[in-house]
């Protein structure tokens, strides 16, 4: 999942201050401690403080292994937590009726992709994907419209949802992500009338509030499973973020399916 600076900066001050307290219980307790033990009402603060910085100098190596096995634990519950979070929306995940599906609908494997028509990431896989689903006649994909990157990519969101109301959401959606420039206003509708969809009827759609609604659904989904950027993959209980090639991308869909 993605981290920010900020929550970075304050899980490595929380690990400082467990090394910290985990050490001076440890140094407390234990008897074998190469000084000798000092009672706690005999200790003053900058003593005792003394005791753990010299301590530390001198056995670095319980700092080591006193970390890892913190982030060992922080891995296991992050992924526990993930695993909650997937359980908890699968149905807005996987199987919402609204969101356009590619692939085999009926596969026994599903993956979800959020993704911005602008995000140069997203047009990197996609290839990636496509090959993906042609090597695997079992597979699903869940396609999560994630529009990050500014108006013209919620332009082209709304019109890739509109354009599945004339059966033409995967075919214009391959469309938009073989443009070469930025997809902009204008070279959404070019597309549109390129790939043969009805235009008029396609700037209405795009005004429906249920396609704005889609959207904001998807962005809150994203928000609480921990996805910020494009592209994100869901398969399984598993959250993979960014551009993967193609060997990753089918060892995380067979973990999904035999996982089931």
């Amino acid at each position: 999942m993605f981290t920010t600076a900020r929550q970075a900066g304050r899980c490595r001050g929380a690990i400082r201050m467990l090394l910290f307290a985990g050490l001076a219980g440890w140094l407390l307790l234990n008897p074998g401690a190469r000084q000798p033990a000092i009672a706690a009402g005999e200790t003053s603060q900058d003593q005792f403080d003394q005791r753990i910085h010299d301590y530390i100098l001198a056995h670095p190596e319980v700092l080591m292994e006193a970390l890892q096995k913190l982030q060992e634990r922080q891995r296991e519950a992050e992924a526990a937590a993930v695993r909650d979070a997937l359980a908890k929306h699968a149905d807005d995940l996987f199987r919402d009726r609204e969101s356009p599906v590619g692939g085999n609908p009926q596969g026994d494997v599903t993956m979800v992709e959020f993704f911005d028509y602008n995000c140069p990431y997203c047009r990197q896989v996609a290839p990636v994907v496509d090959q993906a689903v042609g090597d695997d006649p079992k597979l699903r994909i869940v396609y999560k419209e994630f529009p990050i990157l500014g108006p013209d990519s919620l332009f082209a969101a709304k019109a890739a949802l509109a354009a599945g109301r004339q059966g033409k959401y995967l075919e214009f959606h391959k469309a938009l992500y073989g443009s070469r420039t930025r997809v902009t206003e204008a070279a959404v509708l070019k597309i549109a009338a390129e790939t043969g969809i009805d235009v008029p009827r396609l700037q209405k759609d795009m005004q429906q509030p249920d396609i704005q609604a889609m959207i904001e659904r998807n962005a809150e989904l994203a928000r609480v499973l921990g996805i910020t950027g494009t592209p994100g993959f869901v398969a399984g209980d598993q959250i993979f973020p960014g551009a993967t090639d193609l060997a990753m991308m089918k060892k995380l869909i067979e973990q999904a399916r035999t996982s089931k």
